[in-house]
């Protein structure tokens, strides 16, 4: 895997509801955050428009689609998708699924994520969508298959980096929501560990949203998170 910036190892999340107000928490945390998530709620708002945007102003653009279809639409969506201009896209992790993403994104520089298994659920959620395993086994056997499948990299909570290492090695990125401060609200997620924790056991970035973009200055609360991410590298 390549270096890793360190101001490239936090990806904001754009979580919300409008380009604008996405576009007021970029112009708030200026020069600080060089990395973005835009996911689902806000394209449906308009934001692929706001990809092309932030990466002509040499942002990087992490496009959280987590696409799933049959493989020729996950195919054709990816090849539309790879003239945007984005660095990542999410797919879910079957393998099908995960080789149409890479046939669509063709010889772009688009790089295809696979997400193993969400942040909010837990062995107990996996039993009642009827899966026979745990987290960490469906975690395991998706990381080998999204490697077998030449995938760049995975999504995954915190609480699996250190075991799926032991899987991958070096040669996937391992990118991790799931992620909070010390003392910031779990909300809807189920397996979180703090930035630094997360850095530690091996996460190569980190993707954050509402303990910034809701904080009283976002700018602030990223610096912070920055600096204990480098503390962490150091």
């Amino acid at each position: 895997m390549i270096k890793i910036p360190s101001n490239e190892r936090l990806i904001v999340a754009l979580d919300v509801e409008t380009v604008e107000k996405a576009q007021d928490l970029i112009e708030q945390l200026g020069d600080s955050i060089s990395f973005y998530k835009i996911g689902m709620e806000l394209v449906y708002a308009g934001g692929l428009d706001l990809v092309k945007t932030l990466s002509k102003e040499g942002k990087k653009v992490f496009l959280d689609l987590k696409l799933h279809d049959i493989p020729t639409t996950v195919e054709r969506a990816t090849a539309r998708i790879a003239d945007l201009g984005a660095t990542f896209l999410t797919v879910h992790g079957f393998p099908q699924t995960m080789k149409a993403a890479l046939l669509g994104k063709g010889k772009s520089n688009l790089n295809i994520l696979a997400v193993t298994v969400m942040t909010s659920y837990d062995d107990k959620d996996l039993r009642e969508a009827g899966y026979s395993c745990t987290v960490q086994e469906l975690v395991r056997n998706r990381a080998a298959q999204a490697l077998d499948a030449g995938i760049y990299g995975l999504i995954l909570s915190p609480r699996e980096v250190s075991d799926i290492r032991n899987v991958v090695g070096s040669k996937l990125e391992l990118i991790t929501p799931g992620i909070r401060p010390a003392g910031a609200e779990e909300g809807d997620q189920k397996r979180i560990m703090t930035p630094r924790e997360a850095i530690k056991v091996g996460a190569d970035r980190v993707v954050i949203g509402r303990p910034i973009t809701a904080a009283v200055n976002p700018k602030v609360a990223a610096i912070n998170i920055l600096t204990e991410i480098e503390e962490a590298i150091s």
